[in-house]
């Protein structure tokens, strides 16, 4: 918009000056209408300036609010400013001396006395050519005198004077002969009263009358010598063109002299007339410059500003072509150069990032593989600091392993014989390293690791990565099986001779009884009775053994924990045994065999009641909650605590510190848990006591 304004200002401006140029040169022009475009130049002057003033107003404003590219442009639009303003002022000072010099020089005295000379030899001239007619016209008055007038003899005494005309009139001025050459009218004017009376008061008059053609005609009127002393003597009016030339010249120079005498007059007004002329043009061109200033300052600074501004955008990590200008200069060419080498930043950089990513998805992936394995992994950097542990690793540990990234292998507070293991593996030199250790815990069953080191090669920085696994629940699960298998086969050769042992002591019984006297025969039934007892016996050992053998497969579903606990209390209402109950009321249902479940609990009750048989006060506290999105089920009595021993060995299948326990109680618990997707863990806790905690999977609420 402010382009259009300025096109057309501009226009109006360049139109005005030319009319006002035109008007100064054109003398009817100049006095018709200069006023008019005086002040019409006047307000395209305002209009501009206004123009240049929104100009700079807006510069201003971007300027002082130090907007992008702003002193750029205030550079740009001072220095066109200058290169305008600069040489318009030094034109317009010796314009304006030539301008006031040079009319200085119309007026001067020479050319004065020139005009005025010429005028006065004009004048001679004439004065002189008068003097001759007025002769003539004498010398012919004379001759007329005693001689009647007729036409003849008038136009004979014109040819021999030389003149155009002869006129005799009365002394009232009337007509009374005229005779002509017949180039002029032929009847000439007549002279007036006045002139008549000029005439006879002194002898003669004469004059110079302009013709309509612009020709000069020389008028004589002379009186001619009375012929009566009674009548006033007619007058002789001689007529005579002056030379065509000679009034010509005659004229220019009076014209030229009132001329001369005009602008004399007008001298001052004349100087100030140009000089303001002068000054408004200098002020148009100027004000015109400088907004011409701004358009080429803001064409000038737009590829710089395309080119800073993408320049700060490539900073910034913005990598987007910048818009391109059309033109075909230099500057159009580095704007498209630039854009193509931000494409080309951008490609690269969309190429790395899409590098970047598939490193951060497959270390994304990495690390969540090693966060979701069960077994440890451990990296060490080339001076053996730990570098990364995952969560496997913490959790076999039983310790978050915070603090150790910034110590070496050796320096490790805690964990001393696992630490050393591995100070023996890597001192080993070999490329690859095995170890089995067994690690001693307080209060709970010992934990076995399988540790598998590894030296990294150079190409990746260096140092070590170690691999381990608690493997107690996979040695234990072979112990399991291979128990299993023991009772399987012992129960089968067991159970097979069982009943013919107890039917044969019952023949006994039944054939030798009446044929014994009373104390033989009560040795008798005493014998048999002991006989078919212990079958009895060998017969539910053989079958628990069988049960724990051939456990089968659970069939799964919801399971209310706290009813089924509810419910299995009831049987225990007679037991010395106190029960506390500390159950979750917001408690999930666990996905699980029910009759198997209840089996577990009948055996930790058992297990609590045979341990704290004679004890004074004795108390279970039966608890339930969530931890971990895992339902949790945990015993703990007031009794003296699992041994040492038992907590190494308490799940193994026939260990038993009872005098009369098959050993299966727990074997058999820790069996169910596992086939429920569960673990199960034997504790002292602090307070003393035992404390058997056992998890369970919940069922997901969706379900």
């Amino acid at each position: 918009m402010k382009r259009i304004a300025l096109l057309v200002i501009a226009a109006l401006a360049g139109i005005s000056l030319f009319l006002l140029a035109s008007a100064s040169a054109n003398s009817d022009l100049f006095a018709n209408s200069y006023p008019y475009l005086l002040a019409l130049n006047g307000v395209v002057a305002v209009a501009l300036a206004g123009l240049v003033g929104v100009q700079l107003r807006a510069l201003w404003r971007e300027y002082r609010t130090r907007q992008f590219g702003s002193r750029l442009k205030y550079r740009l639009v001072l220095m066109f400013a200058l290169m305008a303003l600069l040489p318009g002022v030094v034109v317009y000072a010796v314009s304006l001396q030539f301008v006031v010099r040079s009319i200085e020089s119309w007026f001067d005295v020479r050319v004065d006395s020139a005009l005025e000379g010429g005028i006065a030899l004009g004048q001679n001239a004439l004065d002189y050519l008068v003097g001759q007619i007025a002769d003539k016209a004498e010398g012919m008055a004379l001759e007329l005198e005693d001689l009647p007038v007729s036409s003849t003899r008038l136009n004979r005494l014109r040819e021999q004077a030389g003149v155009a005309s002869l006129t005799i009139v009365s002394a009232s001025g009337q007509l009374l002969t005229t005779v002509t050459d017949g180039r002029g009218s032929l009847i000439p004017d007549l002279p007036g009263p006045a002139q008549l009376r000029q005439a006879r008061q002194f002898r003669k008059f004469s004059q110079v009358d302009s013709l309509p053609d612009g020709s000069l005609l020389i008028r004589v009127v002379v009186p001619m010598p009375g012929r009566s002393l009674v009548q006033e003597p007619p007058y002789l009016v001689i007529g005579q063109p002056v030379p065509e030339t000679f009034a010509r010249h005659v004229e220019a120079v009076q014209e030229a002299y009132r001329d001369y005498q005009q602008l004399t007059l007008g001298r001052d007004g004349l100087t100030r007339i140009y000089t303001l002329t002068l000054t408004l043009a200098l002020l148009l061109a100027l004000l015109g410059a400088m907004a011409f200033a701004f358009v080429l300052a803001r064409r000038l600074a737009a590829p710089l500003l395309i080119l800073a501004e993408g320049t700060q955008a490539v900073a910034q990590g913005d990598y987007s072509p910048r818009q391109a200008l059309p033109a075909r200069d230099e500057l159009g060419v580095l704007t498209q150069s630039f854009n193509r080498m931000t494409r080309q930043l951008d490609d690269a950089r969309a190429a790395a990032e899409r590098n970047r990513a598939a490193v951060e998805s497959a270390r994304a992936y990495l690390e969540s593989v090693l966060a979701n394995l069960s077994t440890g992994v451990l990296a060490f950097a080339a001076d053996g600091t730990l570098r990364a542990a995952n969560r496997g690793a913490m959790d076999i540990l039983g310790d978050p392993l915070e603090g150790f990234e910034d110590l070496a292998l050796a320096d490790w507070p805690r964990h001393e014989v696992f630490r050393d293991a591995l100070l023996e593996g890597f001192a080993a030199n070999e490329g690859d390293w095995h170890r089995e250790l067994e690690l001693a815990r307080a209060d709970v069953a010992p934990q076995t690791l399988l540790i598998h080191g590894a030296r990294l090669p150079e190409s990746s920085g260096g140092g070590s990565v170690v691999v381990f696994d608690d493997i107690s629940s996979l040695i234990a699960a072979q112990r399991t099986a291979a128990w299993g298998e023991v009772a399987r086969r012992l129960a089968h050769e067991i159970k097979n001779p069982l009943t013919p042992i107890q039917l044969s002591a019952e023949r006994l019984l039944h054939k030798l009884h009446d044929r014994l006297d009373g104390d033989a025969q009560a040795m008798l039934e005493r014998s048999t009775r002991t006989i078919v007892n212990q079958v009895e016996a060998m017969k539910n050992l053989v079958n628990a053994f069988r049960d724990y053998a051939r456990l089968p497969a659970p069939q799964l579903g919801a399971v209310d924990l706290n009813g089924l606990i509810e419910e299995v209390l009831n049987l225990y209402e007679s037991t010395p045994l106190g029960i506390r109950k500390e159950l979750s009321a917001d408690l999930p249902a666990v996905l699980g065999d029910a009759s198997q479940l209840r089996q577990i609990i009948h055996n930790l009750l058992q297990n609590a009641e045979d341990a704290l048989a004679g004890r004074e006060a004795p108390e279970l506290r039966i608890a339930t909650c969530v931890e971990n999105e895992r339902v949790v089920l945990r015993t703990r009595d007031n009794g003296p605590g699992f041994p040492p021993e038992v907590l190494a060995r308490a799940f193994e299948p026939y260990f038993t510190t009872k005098a009369r326990g098959t050993g299966l109680g727990l074997a058999m618990v820790k069996k169910i848990v596992d086939e429920h997707g569960g673990d199960v863990r034997l504790s002292n806790p602090d307070g003393g006591g035992a404390e058997i905690r056992i998890r369970l999977c919940a069922v997901a609420a969706d379900n």
